[in-house]
């Protein structure tokens, strides 16, 4: 340390950046559309060249099944689009596929539900505008695939903007540390939405509790005359693994008990793996290695693990931005596995506490509890606020 010091930029400094920015790229710029040339199915078969082969026909049967289920499916397609139409240049750490169904409900170490992002596959940083457009358009996509009204579309487009811009105002007035401690339970929040929403909340929520490794342990797996827990596959969403791979998520394993926290890895102690099986999740990530991995203890007590493969960040490798010198640094020394943890840590105020990243000669890997209380909310659940 020197005797020489620097008073961090202050509230006015900040803004009068944002201006300056704002000069260089004026806001009615962000509107513009790019009109390079694009290749939207040269990225996914360039995406699905990484991917296991049997499992690429799933992928494209699950993107096809709606125009939201493909949006959910291309966020490099829209990565590839932002990056070459005009941007602000301010870089934020982003979740790079905020769409309305990676907004969701998880359990905070406390037990607490939470409502927050909850998908970080392609976290990296960007410019801020970059996740608002993704929100925004999921908003309308999804609209129009459950055939809501233009203008009930246009009211929600209003609201979601009106309110980001809110909470964004909000955020600055706040301290660093005072931000860094804001989280948002459902429980202090449910009583701000109207009848209609309140009771699409209640049942997203009463079925996000009942969504626990426990639960999930006992529709997955069945014990066997010794006590021990196998998975019940069924393909293709679960499967049977060979012994090489079975290998490789046992390597996995010991190297997640070095990068989780101290207390976890304490924790492990008390388990053994009892059973690996391959899963397939979501609608973008079919294809990519995903496995879990099932924990007993000695008395039959069990923990549910999910190894996920986790590949270059769309927002680098299709949106072209340059990543501080911090983030490249943890993806060279610990792979993307490290970046999809540093970066949820970063983006939800609580997060789980067994995330953990390794690596293999096949993939890069993060890992998380299966199922703990995570879930979503329906949009065609809510019935539109205006009759139009």
């Amino acid at each position: 340390m020197t005797s020489e010091w620097t008073l961090p930029p202050s509230h006015a400094d900040l803004a009068a950046r944002g201006a300056a920015a704002r000069k260089r790229t004026p806001r009615g710029a962000l509107a513009t559309i790019a009109d390079a040339p694009r290749d939207p199915l040269g990225i996914l078969e360039t995406q699905n060249r990484t991917r296991i082969p049997e499992l690429v026909p799933l992928r494209a049967e699950r993107m096809s099944a709606s125009p939201f289920a493909f949006y959910r499916g291309t966020a490099a397609l829209m990565a590839a689009d932002l990056a070459d139409a005009p941007h602000s240049g301010i870089l934020v750490a982003s979740c790079g596929d905020a769409h309305i169904s990676n907004f969701g409900f998880y359990a905070s170490a406390q037990r607490s539900l939470m409502f927050d992002l909850n998908d970080f596959d392609e976290a990296a940083w960007a410019p801020w505008e970059w996740d608002v457009k993704r929100l925004v358009a999921s908003i309308v996509v999804g609209g129009q695939s459950t055939g809501r009204a233009d203008a009930v579309i246009d009211e929600a487009v209003l609201a979601a903007v009106s309110t980001y811009a809110r909470g964004i105002g909000r955020a600055t007035a706040l301290s660093p540390t005072a931000r860094y401690f804001t989280h948002f339970d459902v429980e202090s929040t449910r009583t701000s939405l109207d009848k209609e929403s309140r009771k699409a909340i209640r049942a997203a929520v009463a079925q996000a509790q009942k969504r626990t490794g426990d639960r999930a342990v006992r529709k997955l797996t069945a014990a066997d005359a010794d006590g021990r827990r196998r998975f019940l596959h069924q393909e293709p969403t679960t499967s049977p693994i060979d012994d090489e791979r079975r290998a490789l998520v046992h390597d996995l394993v010991m190297q997640y008990r070095h990068t989780a926290s101290t207390d976890i890895a304490l924790l492990f102690e008390h388990y053994s793996v009892s059973d690996v099986a391959r899963r397939v999740v979501g609608v973008g990530s079919v294809g990519t290695r995903c496995y879990l991995v099932l924990f007993q203890d000695g008395e039959g007590n069990t923990l549910l693990m999910q190894p996920k493969e986790a590949g270059r960040s769309v927002l680098v490798e299709y949106g072209r931005i340059e990543q501080p010198p911090g983030l490249v640094g943890i993806i060279e020394a610990h792979g993307e596995g490290a970046r999809v943890v540093a970066m949820q840590r970063i983006l939800q105020a609580l997060s789980d506490p067994f995330l953990g990243h390794l690596r293999s000669p096949v993939a890069d890997f993060y890992a998380r509890q299966f199922h703990d209380m995570k879930g979503s909310v329906d949009y065609n659940a809510f019935r539109a606020a205006s009759t139009l």
